[in-house]
């Protein structure tokens, strides 16, 4: 086991977008960075690129749907270094291929295909239960550890029911919104069991970022979609836990 005072962060789907911007804003800040993604090639691509930006990376393959690469991510981060002080949970699918919520006509919710969104819930909500509960016990073992779930602005009820609202344009959505607003109430969950240790969880809404989740739409860069995320996963011992953010402060749930 190697032993470091360097903060050990993991990082889901860190090898692009919003994920891979978040590991090379927290490698520059000194942390170890694990960047799980499904291919190992483009997991290892990506963490070439950050060591050879003078990062600390380490390509960890993981897709959030298998439970066998959960367990060995878990298993080989422990026996690697010991614990872990950050986790990320920033993996996550449209469930519409590479076409834009803003497009995405097929979630209206009258005429779903309940597979399409039983998929978009195994990635986007059970696969973070099943990172976070298998990294529970080398978070445990952090002096400071912090848990920041990728969430939507997207996923905000309060949001969405205003008919005056920012949200207007958007179609309705059966898979990719609730599944955000799932994950919304999962974070304020797991937040409420694990105050008592320590361990602040928190919910972040990076923005619009042009990422290939909505075919490079997005008017955000994913280094400023990262801005939040990177924000709440230093935060000081006396900061918020239960909390949905964006980088303009607390966003309505």
């Amino acid at each position: 086991m190697q032993t470091t005072d360097q903060k050990i962060a993991l990082i889901t789907g860190a090898n692009k977008g919003i994920g891979r911007a978040t590991a090379e804003r927290l490698a520059g800040l000194g942390m170890t960075v694990l960047m799980g993604a499904r291919d190992p090639g483009h997991g290892e691509e990506a963490a070439a690129a950050v060591r050879a930006g003078g990062g600390d990376a380490h390509a960890v393959t993981l897709d959030v749907t298998d439970a066998a690469t959960v367990r060995e991510a878990a298993r080989w981060t422990g026996e690697r270094f010991g614990r872990l002080d950050v986790l990320i949970n920033n993996a996550a699918i449209t469930g519409s291929g590479r076409v834009s919520p803003v497009d995405a006509v097929d979630q209206i919710p009258s005429g779903v295909d309940l597979d399409m969104v039983r998929a978009v819930f195994e990635t986007n909500v059970f696969g973070v239960i099943a990172v976070t509960n298998a990294m529970l016990p080398l978070l445990r073992r952090s002096p400071a550890p912090r848990i920041v779930n990728l969430s939507s602005g997207g996923g905000s009820l309060a949001l969405n029911s205003d008919p005056d609202g920012p949200l207007t344009g958007l179609p309705p959505s059966a898979a990719y919104s609730p599944s955000k607003t799932a994950l919304n109430a999962l974070t304020v969950q797991y937040a409420n069991e694990l105050r008592k240790d320590g361990i602040l969880v928190n919910a972040a809404a990076p923005g619009y970022v042009a990422t290939d989740i909505n075919d490079h739409q997005g008017f955000l860069t994913p280094a400023q979609g990262a801005e939040v995320v990177v924000r709440l996963a230093t935060l000081d011992a006396d900061g918020p836990t239960a909390g949905f953010f964006s980088v303009d402060g607390p966003v309505p749930w």
